[in-house]
């Protein structure tokens, strides 16, 4: 595990850890959908180059995603409690792994890791891992469709990013490399929702 992989300030975040799901994908089958979603070096590389970018900004990006889910309450209600109210504790710890997670995105090789992890992230929106990781009590799933529904509100980040890059061009494609990627993401996500050979 490397450096980047170990990071103890962030409660369940263990990517790279032999506790992680084994994604049933194999390489080509990820090829496949990097080719369907127009995947490219060139969009790798634009995120790479504007890392510290992401990284400066992953926190803002993710507490405007989060009020937006604050403000409605049948997305809210994936953080309550037993009790009926906002579980905060878990709120907390799903927020840094989420502010990490655009980290993730714009500097993460796809490798067998990375795409053992995305296979993770889907289970842990399921009845299999979600609440487990954190030991909570909040519903059993955050349904699929709003996995879906969401990816417009996480692909809108050129505000994030127009004070620090000048180059109208370059903006949108960064973009667009941003958006191809969080679908790639999404989709590997849905993964444990489907039925064996359906996927």
């Amino acid at each position: 595990m490397t450096a980047l992989s170990q990071n103890p300030e962030i409660p369940g975040y263990n990517f790279g850890a032999p506790e992680v799901a084994q994604s049933p994908l194999s390489s080509e089958d990820l090829l496949h959908l990097e080719q369907t979603l127009g995947w490219t070096l060139a969009d790798e590389q634009l995120l790479r180059k504007h890392a510290a970018l992401f990284e400066a900004q992953a926190e803002h990006m993710v507490d405007s995603w989060r009020a937006i889910i604050g403000a409605q309450p049948h997305l809210a209600h994936w953080f309550v409690g037993p009790d009926g109210q906002p579980d905060d504790e878990y709120k907390a710890r799903v927020k840094s792994r989420f502010v990490r997670w655009v980290v993730d995105v714009a500097t993460r090789p796809h490798d067998r890791a990375w795409l053992n992890y995305q296979e993770e992230i889907g289970l842990r929106h399921t009845p299999a891992k979600k609440n487990k990781t954190d030991s909570r009590h909040t519903p059993p799933v955050v349904p699929l469709r709003y996995l879906w529904a969401f990816v417009p509100v996480v692909t809108e980040v050129r505000s994030f990013f127009e004070s620090a890059i000048s180059d109208s061009a370059e903006l949108t494609a960064l973009e667009r490399a941003w958006t191809k990627a969080v679908h790639l993401h999404v989709v590997l996500w849905t993964r444990p929702y489907t039925s064996e050979g359906l996927w």
